[in-house]
């Protein structure tokens, strides 16, 4: 039998390999993360630079507005005549729409609703519904009634001096006969 001895004769070797390991990972360590902090502090400087710019830029639209705000800011004594009756034409002409809204509703009875209306180039046009009554013309309610109530409503016929019917038809809706009708009420003319 032969015995075999190994003798390692280069340990000094070994340790120097690993101490140059140790060292190369720490030095790749470091430049990591000196490469990463740069990367990191880059990125927030150029956030922060963006972010400055879109300050400035709202501070100038600021400014510009406040400008344009004070250059249009007119008090009393730089309002010409011509100013003061424009203002005083678009007092005058102008119409209280929730005023109307309540008197319309107040004129409207039971036999009578108003689905919708439309305003366009100064003429309100009601579109309503009626129940057909065998007993009573509908146009006798609608012309003779409702559109007399218009009329005689101060609160309307201010604005809507001229009020007329323009056209119905018979229809059918849940079993039960209808006319539908669209009244025309025109906005007095303009001064």
């Amino acid at each position: 039998m032969k015995f075999f001895f190994k003798i390692n004769l280069n340990k000094y070797g070994e340790l120097k390999q690993q101490a140059e390991a140790e060292a190369r990972t720490f030095r790749n360590t470091v430049i990591s993360f000196v490469v990463l902090f740069l990367i990191l502090y880059g990125g927030v400087f150029y956030l922060r630079y963006t972010m400055q710019k879109k300050v400035d830029f709202r501070r100038d639209v600021l400014a510009d507005i406040n400008s344009q705000i004070e250059k249009y800011q007119t008090s009393g004594d730089y309002l010409s005549a011509e100013d003061l009756q424009k203002i005083a034409e678009i007092s005058r002409n102008r119409i209280f729409w929730a005023k109307k809204l309540v008197a319309f509703s107040e004129q409207t009875d039971d036999k009578i609703a108003i689905e919708k209306f439309t305003y366009k180039n100064g003429v309100l046009k009601l579109f309503g519904i009626t129940p057909l009554d065998r007993e009573q013309q509908e146009l006798d309610l609608i012309i003779e009634g409702f559109i007399n109530d218009l009329q005689n409503n101060e609160q309307i016929a201010i604005d809507f001096p001229e009020i007329y019917f323009e056209k119905s038809r018979k229809d059918k809706e849940k079993d039960t006969d209808i006319v539908k009708f669209e009244i025309a009420c025109v906005a007095r003319e303009e001064d």
